[in-house]
C-alpha cells in the first residue's frame, strides 16, 4: 500500500469515529408528556412512557401505547382526529375540533427536520 492509501485509511477512520462520539454524546430520549386540554383548560397530563387508556369526557379516547398518543374513538361527525397519525414529539398535537379537545406532546423528544432549504 502507498503513503496516499494510508493518509485516506486515516481520514476515514477519524471522519467514522467523530460521528461515533457524535451519537453517543447525544442525550437519551426524554420522557415526554401528552397534556390533553379541553375548551382550552387542562384536563390531564399523562408520560408516554405507561401504557394507559384515557376517557376525555364523554366524546374521545386517548390510547397511550408504546411511548406514543393516539386518538382512537371519537363521538365527531368527521372524526379527523381519530385518522391523524400517533404523536410522539415535541409539539405535535391531535385536535379534536367539534369536542374543543387538543391533544400535545410536551417535554418529548425534538422533532426531526422535514426539509431542509
Amino acid at each position: 500500500m502507498k503513503r496516499n492509501d494510508w493518509i485516506l485509511i486515516t481520514v476515514v477512520l477519524a471522519v467514522s469515529a467523530i460521528f461515533l462520539g457524535i451519537h453517543f454524546s447525544r442525550p437519551q430520549q426524554k420522557d415526554g408528556m401528552a397534556e390533553v386540554t379541553i375548551d382550552g383548560e387542562v384536563f390531564g397530563s399523562w408520560p408516554i412512557s405507561e401504557d394507559r387508556t384515557v376517557e376525555i369526557g364523554d366524546g374521545n379516547r386517548l390510547v397511550i401505547e408504546d411511548g406514543k398518543a393516539d386518538m382512537v374513538w371519537a363521538d365527531c361527525p368527521d372524526k379527523l382526529c381519530v385518522n391523524q397519525k400517533a404523536i410522539s414529539r415535541e409539539g405535535e398535537s391531535i385536535i379534536c375540533l367539534p369536542n374543543k379537545v387538543v391533544i400535545s406532546i410536551v417535554g418529548g423528544e425534538e422533532r426531526e427536520v422535514d426539509a431542509v432549504t
